[in-house]
């Protein structure tokens, strides 16, 4: 764990991995919650950092950060949200190759995997799924999309992930969901949250 002061009232935090961003964002919103951080207007969780902004002290803040041991999240810790996804992507059967296992198989790991939204971004309510075990992450497309159908359940690197709405995108694209991922007359807006749990259930017209 590195900190590091980016602003009169800015700290950064540098971590290593997912697990220990996650564990780190966890810890300080209880702290926060219970009165023992101090005031911090917002934490923004990122790949290997945490944004704490609006710090009266970052330096000292930082330090005593710095202290901290912080445990790994236990499993099923966090609240959970389920979406229902057709496995019926266009890339499903690449997805299938890379992995060296039939469509129908694609769609049962990915179902038996726990997720969990590491950080958000790249457009409202785009959240980044940790969960699936390293042997299964697969490469960006060579070709990025003009246009990814809003609700495309996709995979990229480490990462899972469902697109909110229309945009460019280059990652692998293995279902879709009627979910809504992001509400803005809804609180929250965004169903994806950093620290939430996230299964996939499978509905109707995947392939086998």
């Amino acid at each position: 764990m590195r900190t590091l002061v980016v602003g009169t009232r800015a700290l950064l935090v540098e971590l290593d991995s997912a697990g220990e961003v996650a564990a780190l964002h966890a810890e300080l919103l209880r702290r926060r919650d219970a009165g023992e951080l101090g005031p911090v207007e917002d934490l923004v969780p990122a790949a290997r950092t945490v944004l704490l902004d609006g710090v009266r002290d970052p330096a000292a803040l930082g330090e005593r950060i710095a202290r901290w041991q912080v445990e790994p999240l236990a499993p099923g810790e966090g609240p959970l949200v389920t979406v229902a996804v057709r496995f019926d992507g266009p890339d499903l059967p690449e997805v299938a190759r890379l992995w060296g296992v039939t469509a129908r198989e694609v769609a049962r790991i990915v179902t038996g995997t726990e997720f969990r939204v590491a950080f958000c971004g790249f457009a409202p309510g785009f959240g980044y799924l940790t969960g699936l075990p390293e042997r299964f992450r697969v490469p960006r497309r060579g070709s990025p999309r003009t246009a990814v159908p809003a609700g495309s359940l996709a995979l990229a690197g480490e990462y899972a992930g469902v697109y909110p709405r229309s945009s460019p995108g280059g990652w692998q694209l293995v279902g879709s969901t009627d979910a809504v991922l992001w509400d803005p007359e809804r609180e929250p807006a965004a169903l994806f949250r950093p620290g939430v749990r996230v299964r996939f259930t499978q509905e109707g017209g995947g392939r086998g």
